[in-house]
């Protein structure tokens, strides 16, 4: 099994620096959807037997030139973005900015409970990619395009690698960077890690 890991198109919200989390249901900007389609260009040729996105627009934007092409295609939220809680909609800010290093500090001690306020720690965000996974594991397909989000992909990427929640961080994600992960021996072994060669002309 071969999984296509890849982030969403610049939204609007993106350039603006405007919180979306799973709570703000963005489409892509001008910018989001060449990159959709420079993605689409660079990988046609891929025989993808399945395509999952998160059940937020915008990932379902990204890969539509793919789902166009009548390849199966699943909706989960368990690979939506996580929730930022009471700063989903809002612009950054000093005060914003306190409270999510705070918790970046707090999930890196290992205190796994922190969250925004409203928001999902990242205990819950890990539960749901451990169930995804378990999931997409028990799948017949043997390509898999998989269309999420930033935060999402920090964790998917850390809990393929065997690491821990912690190190999360460590996983860098760019809109349209893509990682492809082989499943070999019940190890996910990486081809490439938040590849975004495909943008060199947008």
């Amino acid at each position: 099994m071969t999984l296509y890991i890849l982030r969403h198109g610049q939204t609007e919200l993106n350039r603006l620096s405007i919180v979306q989390g799973s709570g703000v249901d963005s489409d892509l900007n001008d910018v989001g959807y060449a990159q959709a389609k420079a993605f689409y260009e660079a990988h046609q040729h891929v025989d993808f037997d399945l395509i999952v996105t998160s059940r937020l627009k915008r990932t379902h934007q990204t890969v539509q030139q793919f789902i166009d092409r009548n390849i199966p295609w699943e909706q989960t939220a368990d690979v939506n973005e996580i929730s930022w809680g009471i700063h989903e909609g809002k612009h950054q800010n000093p005060e914003q900015n306190d409270r999510y290093h705070k918790m970046i500090a707090a999930w890196r001690s290992g205190d796994l409970d922190a969250s925004i306020e409203e928001g999902e720690s990242a205990r819950q965000l890990q539960e749901r990619i451990e169930r995804f996974v378990a999931w997409v594991k028990q799948r017949p397909e043997q390509k898999i395009l998989v269309a999420t989000h930033g935060r999402a992909i920090r964790c998917l990427i850390t809990y393929l690698k065997g690491l821990p929640p912690s190190a999360m961080e460590e996983t860098e994600h760019t809109n349209t960077g893509l990682y492809v992960a082989h499943l070999a021996d019940e190890r996910w072994v990486f081809e490439l890690e938040n590849d975004t060669s495909h943008l060199m002309k947008v």
